[in-house]
């Protein structure tokens, strides 16, 4: 007996893929976004969808999971940092003073994952809040050059940041939700 589940996908078509193509939100058919924003916004849309199907079916217990020890990353422990990180965003394109963090102290967004219902729903409810108002405020800028606040960013350079930081926890992802259960795919 092993404490390893085994690998499972639920694709039939191709079974490297988490699911199959006509299953598959990320994907439409037809020619890709116009121009540069459109192109950035998608790319950022389908690594948010990916590590929201990565966590789907999963309890509590299993988003919670330190899949990988000695880390102390876990699946909702990404959400709950990605969440943190979208408000932490918004702090570099103000003057103001930062907006407080979500989860208080450094790494709290990993400890506080705890297996409790009430938390999972907070955090993705967290998630989608920080998500639209970063989005918002970021959709205050049509000129992607154009550099803001103190450190003089360019909306490109925080665009193209977000974009790395999910794209990044999408393959922590992809090792957690196996090391949970097993299933596999891109």
């Amino acid at each position: 007996m092993t404490d390893q589940p085994e690998r499972w996908t639920q694709a039939t078509v191709y079974p490297d893929m988490w699911v199959d193509p006509k299953d598959d939100p990320r994907d439409s058919e037809g020619p890709g976004p116009e121009g540069e924003p459109a192109t950035l916004q998608d790319f950022l849309s389908g690594y948010r969808m990916t590590l929201r199907m990565k966590c789907e079916g999963l309890d509590p217990e299993q988003l919670s999971r330190r899949s990988v020890p000695p880390s102390t990353m876990s699946l909702l422990g990404l959400i709950r940092h990605l969440a943190e990180a979208e408000r932490d965003w918004r702090n570099w394109f103000t003057d103001g003073d930062p907006l407080p963090k979500l989860y208080g102290a450094r790494d709290a967004d990993f400890h506080g994952a705890v297996a409790e219902q009430a938390v999972v729903d907070a955090s993705y409810a967290d998630l989608e809040r920080e998500q639209a108002a970063t989005d918002a405020a970021l959709a205050q800028y049509s000129d992607l050059g154009e550099r803001i606040a103190k450190d003089n960013i360019a909306i490109r350079e925080l665009m193209v940041h977000r974009i790395e930081e999910y794209a990044r926890h999408c393959g922590h992802a992809d090792l957690l939700r196996e090391c949970v259960d097993g299933r596999v795919g891109q």
